[in-house]
């Protein structure tokens, strides 16, 4: 019986302050969980997905739109796996699934919290990644918060990440004039040679990205993409065109900080130059899925979307992967691989 086997999962020990470590992670030994209701499916996870926005939740409070992680309880995250045991004539064995229940090889489900995966469009482990909520989040960000328009000028952070990179692609699309940033050469010379974005400069390397960014681009910036924060937006700031849009995505830069930071100094250019900065939250716009998929499925399809992943084997490594993220190690989307993918 499924209930008699063993199976492991990742929980939180202590909540992290600054920096988090491997100490802060726990693997342990559960008993694998058996479907004995109707309606009930069994999953085997084979990828899940590792986050920037995860740190916010490792925070005994926090005032978010997501609960904190509790500790001793498994994390939580999207991850893909297939149905291996069934009492639902909705989901049928061996059918692939997309949820929330990652940091473990099992879990439960109703169907309620899932969504099925053709695995004959793509790989599944690429609905984590382009075709999941990382590309939603650009998608989103660039089209309806961002609000491009064909020959903008769009500047992108963490452009070689998981969601920066397909909103350069889709900025490509729209016949934009595009520059990103990146933390290494290898990734800048990914960006120009396979993605064709216009130019990539490696922000370690710039001591004044406000100047660099006035060289590059000498009548100013229409979008700013912000996946950084800190520093970048600041630069972004001092070279947005009047009624210039900033797309407020995420601040990898602080989100290991123990103490709220100061807001950029040069805030004040938001009004003078009339710039519009907004925030979202991609869970807020799951109702574009469908055109999402549609769109992207056309885009893939023509050859217009690449996209790089970085994979750690094995769930025990999942702790190092997350890490990872806020050291530069990931070269797109960072995943985990929990187990063997039969359709392979």
């Amino acid at each position: 019986m499924a209930g008699t086997k063993v199976s492991h999962e990742i929980c939180l020990t202590k909540y992290p302050s600054g920096m988090p470590t491997e100490n802060n992670f726990k693997l342990v030994q559960v008993r694998i969980p058996e479907p004995t209701k109707e309606g009930e499916f069994l999953v085997r996870n084979i990828w899940m997905s590792v986050d920037p926005y995860m740190r916010g939740r490792m925070r005994e409070s926090v005032n978010s739109y997501i609960p904190p992680f509790k500790l001793g309880q498994p994390l939580e995250g999207a991850c893909i796996g297939q149905i291996i045991a069934s009492k639902n004539n909705q989901f049928s064995v061996g059918e692939y699934v997309l949820g929330m229940l990652g940091w473990r090889e099992y879990w439960l489900s109703n169907g309620s919290d899932v969504i099925k995966v053709n695995h004959t469009i793509a790989p599944i482990q690429s609905f984590l990644g382009p075709f999941g909520m990382t590309g939603l989040t650009a998608y989103v960000g660039l089209l309806k918060i961002g609000e491009v328009k064909d020959g903008d000028t769009v500047f992108v952070s963490a452009a070689s990440g998981a969601v920066g990179s397909v909103v350069c692609q889709i900025a490509k699309t729209k016949g934009c004039h595009i520059i990103g940033s990146a933390g290494s050469e290898e990734k800048v010379k990914w960006l120009v040679d396979q993605v064709g974005i216009d130019y990539a400069f490696n922000y370690k390397e710039v001591n004044d990205i406000s100047e660099h960014l006035l060289k590059i681009c000498p009548n100013k910036i229409d979008i700013y993409f912000d996946n950084v924060g800190g520093k970048q937006l600041e630069a972004a700031l001092d070279n947005m065109k009047t009624f210039g849009r900033i797309v407020l995505c995420g601040m990898i830069s602080q989100y290991n900080s123990s103490s709220p930071l100061p807001g950029p100094s040069n805030l004040m250019l938001a009004i003078t130059n009339r710039v519009k900065l907004q925030g979202f939250i991609v869970r807020d716009h799951y109702n574009m899925l469908n055109e999402f998929h549609a769109v992207m499925a056309k885009w893939v399809n023509e050859g217009r979307i690449k996209w790089k992943e970085t994979v750690a084997e094995g769930l025990e490594n999942a702790p190092k992967a997350f890490l990872g993220l806020f050291k530069g190690e990931n070269f797109g989307k960072m995943l985990v691989k929990i187990g063997p993918d039969p359709a392979l």
